[in-house]
């Protein structure tokens, strides 16, 4: 895979902040946290980063994350949630079709009742937690969102979330070139036979992206 130039210097350390996060290790987690100050990433971005990376990673590593952000920026939390007043369930439900509609595209409907037949629990609060209270937030844009969990899910190694999320990104507005740049910003974090199976995942995604589109 070629190198990470697809993207912007500030996307870029937001991904690989990303990835650590994923990885769970405090010193790779304090090197990126740096590494995105120096980037002059924006710190909304990153503060949006940490609050979704709490879909993917769970409480426990993203509280140490935030630890970490907090430690390294020296930025305080904000003193209240720019998105609070946006409470109510029914303009979470609404956010949250919106977002997952268009992260899954002509797979919306078949996704929703796949996840439905899991528990109709999961399915709601897939998408009123998950895609209208968390992704469906401003302060950061869909496509760098959706590129941000591609590097989580590539290091999780969830392989079925891997693939719905790459889909993400490319409906979210993300060039393949980007695509396969975020998954090169991810690699460092992944054993020689896990990135071995990546690239294979990608050839074959990559090439059905190209037929289909």
């Amino acid at each position: 895979m070629p190198d990470n130039s697809a993207l912007d210097a500030q996307t870029v350390a937001l991904i690989h902040l990303a990835a650590a996060v994923a990885a769970g290790d405090e010193p790779s987690l304090t090197r990126s946290a740096a590494a995105a100050l120096e980037a002059r990433v924006d710190p909304t971005w990153v503060e949006e980063l940490l609050l979704q990376s709490i879909l993917m990673v769970g409480y426990p590593r993203a509280l140490i994350a935030f630890g970490v952000w907090r430690s390294v920026s020296g930025i305080p939390a904000p003193d209240s949630d720019t998105d609070a007043e946006y409470a109510r369930l029914a303009d979470w439900e609404a956010r949250g079709v919106e977002t997952c509609s268009t992260v899954y595209g002509g797979n919306y409907a078949k996704l929703r009742r796949n996840v439905r037949d899991l528990h109709p629990a999961v399915d709601r609060w897939m998408l009123v937690e998950g895609y209208g209270r968390t992704l469906g937030r401003p302060g950061l844009d869909l496509m760098r969102r959706e590129l941000c969990t591609v590097a989580q899910t590539a290091v999780l190694r969830t392989h079925r979330q891997l693939h719905s999320h790459v889909r993400g990104a490319l409906h979210g507005g993300a060039t393949l070139d980007q695509v396969q740049a975020t998954l090169s910003v991810a690699r460092p974090f992944l054993a020689v036979e896990e990135w071995t199976e990546i690239e294979k995942f990608w050839v074959a995604v990559r090439a059905g992206w190209s037929e289909e589109s």
